[in-house]
């Protein structure tokens, strides 16, 4: 659920247009009949020029073995120079960019790879696959920068940590980042134009449960190469847990909006009740409806700012997000979801006035479900904290039945990570939600949306309503705001002694809805 913030991806090895060096040094003899699949893929490379055959069915039959079989986790082991590294002389290990994958071949994307070490100690095998072969990419000291630290002394094949892929998605010139995969089974992306922000995860296990999270690992990938004029790239992935084994197939299109269509299909080793499916791990520290008591010269502080929903009774769901005192999990109980994700939708840079972290430049990132995902619930996990350095909000899909020994499980979905939702509904958007103290002890809240369909309407034609479970709500007025050209919302929440108040409200024009449904949790 945490990850080190403060290590910017971007700032680890940056590097001109990219060239190719020579990273193909020997082959692993991949496992096909007769042999034990897993301990052959991950074993030591083999001199073996040519590769050996691969395809995507192979991940998939990797993973249903594995799952068959007790879990051994990853190596984590290091040589001596790199067991205790610290923060500060991990990022001082840099890729050499003349090193990268693929560099001075013309061809659309390239790849640079991440030292193990800190806090990413696993073990990660990485295969290049061409004309249906795969062969390893081995590790050699010389395909990284060490700073004023010596350089190990590293005959073995180490593996890495994970890898970004490049490409000129901002500029013909320049391959800057698109995505990385790095740290058990997260992965990033960015959009023309935007930085890196929010995560996502192949699978999340047990989240916000007392006795612990459970973290599963990419193991190995394969990255199909590129054909020169490509517009996307393919990475298979297999991951393993305690819990459970699973194939991944990304096929990534970067661009205006950068789009991941991933293909999972999962192996359970045991029953699983708590599994999170689409997980997406983003942060949020404070903005105008929850300061508080922060004592900061920026208005917010967060790569989301809220959880949006799609769902499959045709309403579209804005919750903003909190930053609450305790720890706090929400359901919201659907069939066939539409899609959901945790959006940035504060755009401006005086929302921030931020020089450095450039909130406004951090993506969003819209789950859209392929085919019929049945009954299930999207979860959103809120964790109080200090500091903008964590993650501390989590969104995921759980399904109504539980995940059952021994099963397979195929999930296809779309990650649209970019500015906006890929396809909102023809109503108002909530673009602010403002809370503070009103009158008689009371919660002021102030709603204010934004959309086309409100314009021409006379204000008096426009009304707001407000349910809530708990506590008193009074004086709702729904009234013009002329600086958003939109209607701004309001009500006093009178919660007395209740610690939770589920609140919905809603524009309406009679019996026809004029905006999305905003929902809110407000505790003290």
């Amino acid at each position: 659920m945490r990850r080190p913030r403060g290590l910017n991806f971007n700032s680890i090895a940056r590097g001109n247009p990219l060239r190719r060096r020579d990273l193909l040094a020997a082959s692993l003899t991949l496992p096909f009949a007769g042999r034990p699949l897993y301990s052959a893929m991950v074993g030591e490379a083999s001199a073996q020029d040519k590769g050996v055959p691969f395809e995507a069915a192979s991940v998939r039959a990797w993973a249903r073995e594995l799952a068959q079989k007790p879990y051994k986790p990853p190596d984590n082991k290091l040589p001596d120079p790199l067991k205790d590294l610290t923060y500060d002389r991990y990022r001082m290990i840099r890729f050499v960019p003349e090193q990268a994958l693929w560099r001075g071949e013309n061809l659309p994307f390239q790849l640079q790879f991440f030292h193990r070490g800190f806090y990413y100690a696993n073990r990660v095998d990485i295969f290049e696959v061409k004309d249906g072969l795969a062969t390893p990419i081995v590790y050699s000291p010389a395909m990284f920068s060490f700073g004023d630290q010596p350089v190990p002394d590293i005959k073995t094949n180490l593996g890495f940590a994970g890898f970004r892929i490049h490409g000129p998605i901002n500029r013909p010139d320049y391959f800057d980042e698109i995505g990385v995969f790095l740290g058990a089974s997260y992965f990033r992306a960015v959009a023309k134009g935007l930085s890196y922000g929010l995560s996502a995860r192949g699978l999340s296990l047990n989240t916000a449960d007392p006795k612990g999270e459970e973290f599963p690992n990419f193991r190995t990938f394969w990255v199909e190469r590129p054909a020169k004029g490509a517009s996307s790239i393919v990475v298979h992935a297999l991951l393993d847990s305690e819990s459970a084994a699973a194939a991944y197939r990304f096929t990534i299109r970067p661009g205006e909006t950068t789009i991941y269509d991933i293909e999972a299909t999962l192996f359970p080793r045991v029953q699983i009740e708590q599994i999170g499916l689409a997980t997406l791990t983003s942060m949020y520290f404070f903005g105008a409806n929850d300061r508080g008591g922060v004592d900061d010269f920026r208005p917010e502080v967060h790569d989301s700012d809220g959880l949006g929903i799609q769902n499959g009774r045709g309403e579209q769901i804005w919750r903003p997000l909190n930053n609450p005192a305790d720890l706090q999990v929400s359901a919201f109980i659907d069939n066939n979801p539409r899609g959901f994700g945790l959006l940035q939708r504060q755009r401006d840079f005086h929302t921030y006035e931020d020089l450095e972290a450039r909130y406004e430049r951090r993506p969003s990132a819209w789950i859209e479900p392929i085919g019929d995902w049945g009954e299930g619930a999207v979860h959103l996990v809120e964790i109080p904290t200090t500091t903008e350095i964590n993650d501390n909000v989590v969104s995921f899909w759980r399904p109504r039945a539980p995940t059952r020994a021994k099963g397979e499980y195929a999930y296809t979905y779309r990650i649209h990570w970019g500015t906006r939702m890929p396809k909102p509904l023809p109503l108002a958007q909530v673009v602010a939600t403002r809370i503070g103290a009103g009158a008689d002890e009371t919660r002021l809240i102030v709603i204010d949306f934004v959309g086309e369909n409100l314009k021409g309407i006379a204000p008096a034609e426009i009304k707001g309503t407000v349910s809530f479970d708990k506590g008193k709500v009074r004086n709702v007025v729904a009234h013009p705001n002329p600086e958003t050209a939109g209607t701004r919302l309001s009500f006093q929440l009178a919660p007395g002694s209740e610690k939770a108040v589920e609140l919905r409200a809603q524009l309406f024009r009679g019996e026809d809805a004029l905006s999305e449904v905003w929902m809110d949790r407000w505790t003290p």
